[in-house]
């Protein structure tokens, strides 16, 4: 048993955030990343962050163009707590060091991307934002911070509504016990589920499947939004075209140069990132092929370096000012329910980032809220620990001797996804998708996919059984929901 006051599972924007402040005030704490320490969708992240920082701009324009993007199914507490005290962080991080592009004078540069009806999105290394934040808050780490690389997470050590930390496997093959006082969940969100998405490889959903196994109460599973503009080569993904080039004057056009916004939204091309994906997804079905037109952007490839780099690595010539694209999976604005300081129904148990639902992107994100968030709330448990006394309690672990004995590969599970619990569903065909899930669930167990043997079951059967649980749990709650809503678009028959 490996003792210690606080574990941190992932090593994202809301890891670091709470680790960051954490070791500044004296307290110790283990970060557990089953990749390496840059394994996170936060290190790929484009976007920017938005907040209310331009002379033209307050926290309440902030949080109407939220709830509205939300579809108004937002927490509106949490909303406002996020973005009322969005400024005041985001000033401490630069006060801290963090550079973000500023003009010849010095000021913050603004930029605008969907669903936000004023300029509010700061930027750093120009589309390299969140490679960017992740280097600053990396570099703010001290000497109580331990990262440990290569160790994955298997299971929660809960019992009786109390979590006591961790059961882990590292890259030895050991299986270790960590007893903590404070455990926090910050293991993104469910992008490999899917066949096409911006998420990094070892998004696969293991914090949703831990936290179902344990006990947590989850929320809102069926919001999945899609990003209208992945990279789109022979029909493969090949990486993210960043919201913000649609910002700087980019349009969606289909391969006779129609522009397939027009009349469809007042925002047009910056509509909310659920309406341009389906008109996307919908001409592509149709058999257009859908381009992003750059041609109005002046020093393309000075303001977007990080996608010309990806375009010119595919072989795309930028002189022709089209990128192909089509949409994928990109951000959950469903999991683990808490509150904007990370509590959970668990005592003990945080969850921080993409992997909790606090109810602050409603059924579809507002663009750039998310490092918002791993940065704000991330800092909010931060504090909520500080000023809690908890000691864990000590107690064995409940042995699980029930086997695999079947698992699909990846691909298969990506591929029943994406038919079933796409950008547009069928509630007439995901019962389908529920009884194949089915087929997986091992016997003998107390619920389906429950706790299983850990002894028997390799890491990458391990990641194929939570994308099961995961899969099957977001199947079961968009078949709850039988009205559109946001990136919920589900349709009586097809």
């Amino acid at each position: 048993m490996i003792k210690t006051d606080i574990v941190i599972i992932g090593s994202g924007i809301a890891a670091l955030s709470v680790a960051v402040t954490l070791c500044k005030n004296g307290r110790k704490a283990i970060i557990l990343t089953k990749g390496l320490r840059n394994s996170s969708n936060s290190s790929l992240a484009q976007g920017g962050i938005s907040v209310a920082l331009s002379k033209n701009d307050n926290f309440n324009m902030h949080y109407n163009d939220t709830l509205e993007a939300g579809c108004y199914y937002n927490n509106p507490e949490a909303v406002m707590a996020l973005v009322s005290n969005a400024p005041k962080v985001i000033k401490d991080f630069i006060n801290s060091g963090m550079k973000f592009d500023t003009d010849e004078k010095g000021n913050l540069l603004f930029g605008k991307e969907g669903a936000h009806h004023i300029n509010r999105i700061i930027h750093a290394g120009g589309d390299r934002t969140g490679q960017k934040v992740m280097e600053e808050l990396f570099s703010q780490l001290n000497e109580n911070i331990t990262i440990n690389e290569g160790e994955m997470v298997m299971e929660l050590r809960v019992k009786n509504n109390e979590c006591s930390g961790v059961i882990t496997r590292d890259l030895d093959g050991n299986i270790n016990r960590y007893e903590a006082n404070y455990t926090i969940l910050a293991t993104g969100g469910i992008g490999q589920l899917y066949p096409c998405t911006s998420n990094d490889i070892t998004i696969t959903g293991d914090g949703l499947a831990m936290a179902y196994r344990a006990g947590l109460e989850l929320s809102n599973l069926e919001f999945i939004q899609f990003h209208p503009t992945m990279l789109n080569i022979n029909g493969k993904t090949k990486g993210l075209v960043s919201e913000a080039v649609r910002g700087d004057g980019g349009i969606l056009v289909n391969q006779n140069g129609v522009k397939i916004m027009e009349g469809v939204h007042e925002l047009k091309d910056l509509a909310p990132r659920d309406v341009v994906s389906r008109v996307v997804y919908n001409r592509c079905l149709r058999g257009d092929h859908i381009y992003l037109d750059i041609s109005r952007i002046e020093n393309f490839e000075e303001r977007f370096p990080y996608v010309s780099e990806i375009c010119k690595e595919n072989g795309i010539d930028l002189s022709k000012k089209l990128i192909p694209i089509r949409p994928g999976a990109h951000f959950h604005m469903g999991g683990i329910k808490a509150s904007p300081d990370g509590k959970t129904n668990i005592n003990g148990l945080y969850a921080i980032g993409e992997a909790a639902c606090t109810g602050v992107h409603g059924a579809n994100r507002l663009a750039s809220n998310s490092l918002l968030e791993g940065i704000v709330f991330g800092r909010f448990t931060a504090e909520n620990i500080m000023k809690s006394k908890r000691i864990a309690l000590h107690f064995d672990d409940e042995e699980s001797y029930v086997k695999l004995d079947k698992l699909p590969d990846k691909a298969e599970i990506q591929k029943k996804m994406m038919e079933f619990i796409g950008i547009v569903r069928y509630r007439n065909k995901i019962p389908k998708i529920i009884k194949w899930f089915e087929n997986f669930i091992p016997d003998k167990l107390e619920k389906p996919f429950g706790k299983i043997n850990l002894t028997e079951i390799t890491d990458e059967q391990m990641e194929i059984y939570n994308m099961l649980t995961s899969g099957y749990l977001i199947a079961k709650s968009a078949f709850n929901r039988d009205e559109s809503l946001g990136a919920h678009y589900i349709i009586s028959e097809e």
